[in-house]
């Protein structure tokens, strides 16, 4: 179930076509079958506010749910952002050999990650996953060699950050795929089909029965719909967009191709002098 879900346009177009048929399944088929008389509305209109109410709260809680983990997911982005650039800063206490190995591999580590924000295509994403598994262990390779090499409080310093860094993504990937149980989905679901079938039971007259065949499930979808974007970080439209770890490239970049220039000049004026 979890798997349809998680792709937003197919699910809007499906409860579209099931909440549509459930209020016309309503107004056309049941209230034939069992006549409505006035005396009994007010008990009807009980039962039918009480159903859209409780459906009212799920879409709500559910909504709120996504949301909680949506922002938690950009939480998490900037902290991994963070964590890296940290890092990449502590690297300046290390020898120079392993300096510029562990800021240059940094560097690419932060484009994978951003990569694997941008990009949606599986076997990318599974390259992707491939290579960053592969760079994070050549990362902490070198954070434990110095700190093999040189046991020091700057050594220890060193393996924390690069720690941060590795333990960072696996914080982000676990709020990827934590998403609203299925459970809540299928009560959520059923509950709607009720009250449509309950809202197409208790129309009158054919012109507010075509409206209500059509605007009441429409609403309905597109909420559940916008829960499931907002919960689908992969296939949804609306994504936590990596403006730390873009920013955070950009400096990186920056900052390298600084040090290059003014590594260039000094062996200039070595050369001249």
């Amino acid at each position: 179930m979890a798997r349809y879900i998680a792709h937003p346009a197919v699910l809007f177009v499906v409860l579209l076509v099931l909440f549509s048929a459930a209020v016309a399944f309503g107004a056309y088929v049941l209230r034939r079958l069992a006549v409505l008389a006035e005396d009994d509305r007010d008990e009807f209109n009980i039962v039918q506010t009480a159903t859209l109410t409780l459906l009212a709260l799920l879409v709500g809680f559910s909504l709120s749910m996504a949301v909680g983990r949506y922002d938690q997911r950009k939480n998490l982005e900037e902290g991994e952002a963070n964590a890296i650039g940290t890092e990449y800063a502590r690297a300046d206490l290390s020898d120079a050999t392993v300096r510029a190995k562990i800021k240059n591999d940094l560097i690419r580590y932060t484009k994978l990650r951003l990569a694997d924000y941008r990009t949606q295509d599986p076997q990318e994403l599974e390259r992707i996953a491939r290579d960053t598994a592969n760079l994070q262990s050549d990362l902490w390779r070198l954070a434990t060699q110095l700190a093999q090499d040189k046991p020091t409080p700057i050594s220890a310093l060193i393996v924390a950050g690069m720690n941060d860094v590795l333990n960072s993504e696996d914080y982000s990937e676990a709020a990827r795929i934590n998403h609203i149980p299925p459970g809540v989905w299928f009560l959520m679901i059923v509950i709607a089909l009720f009250g449509c079938v309950l809202q197409g039971y208790g129309t009158k007259g054919t012109l507010r029965r075509g409206l209500l065949i059509t605007i009441v499930p429409v609403t309905v979808a597109l909420s559940m719909a916008l829960i499931s974007d907002i919960d689908s970080p992969r296939l949804g439209f609306i994504h936590v967009e990596p403006k730390n770890l873009a920013r955070l490239l950009q400096s990186l970049e920056e900052q390298r191709m600084s040090l290059a220039l003014l590594g260039e000049a000094r062996f200039l004026q070595q050369a001249r002098a």
